[in-house]
């Protein structure tokens, strides 16, 4: 098991143990036997919003990273919150996380899944010019979201 993969199990074992995770970067390099700059590049590629986590940070002596699973009192919450999150463009990749993201939550189902990753892929925007295809293609997923609540 890579040391990349043993992190992101220790952390998401601390998840299902209590809802969240709270450690200082440090102690946990050292645990793992890693430099902390090998934490910071787990939980940034693979704890992101997109992914349906939170994560808090405080550096200093003192400080902690703190990751919890995103939980919405209602499907209607977690889309908007999706929503909100997209701001004014998104990259095919950032779209495709969201979307599976919906799938895992059971928000949405396959079927629609499939349409709305049909909808995001780059080839639907070759003809538009480069730097307009992200904001077209965020303003078509967000349409398509505020459709499913």
């Amino acid at each position: 098991m890579s040391i990349s993969n043993t992190i992101a199990q220790l952390i998401m074992d601390m998840l299902e143990a209590d809802g969240s995770a709270e450690m200082q970067r440090n102690e946990l390099a050292q645990t793992v036997g890693c430099v902390p700059s090998q934490i910071n590049y787990v939980i940034a590629s693979r704890f992101t919003p997109e992914q349906g986590y939170i994560v808090e940070s405080r550096r200093g002596g003192g400080g902690y990273i703190r990751i919890t699973r995103a939980t919405h009192s209602t499907p209607g919450a977690l889309v908007m919150h999706v929503v909100n999150h997209i701001g004014a463009s998104i990259d095919e990749k950032t779209a495709r996380a969201h979307i599976i993201n919906l799938v895992n939550a059971d928000i949405i189902s396959k079927q629609t899944a499939k349409i709305m990753l049909a909808a995001v892929l780059d080839g639907c925007y070759r003809e538009l010019p480069p730097q307009q295809r992200d904001k077209v293609r965020a303003a078509v997923f967000k349409q398509m979201l505020l459709q499913t609540i």
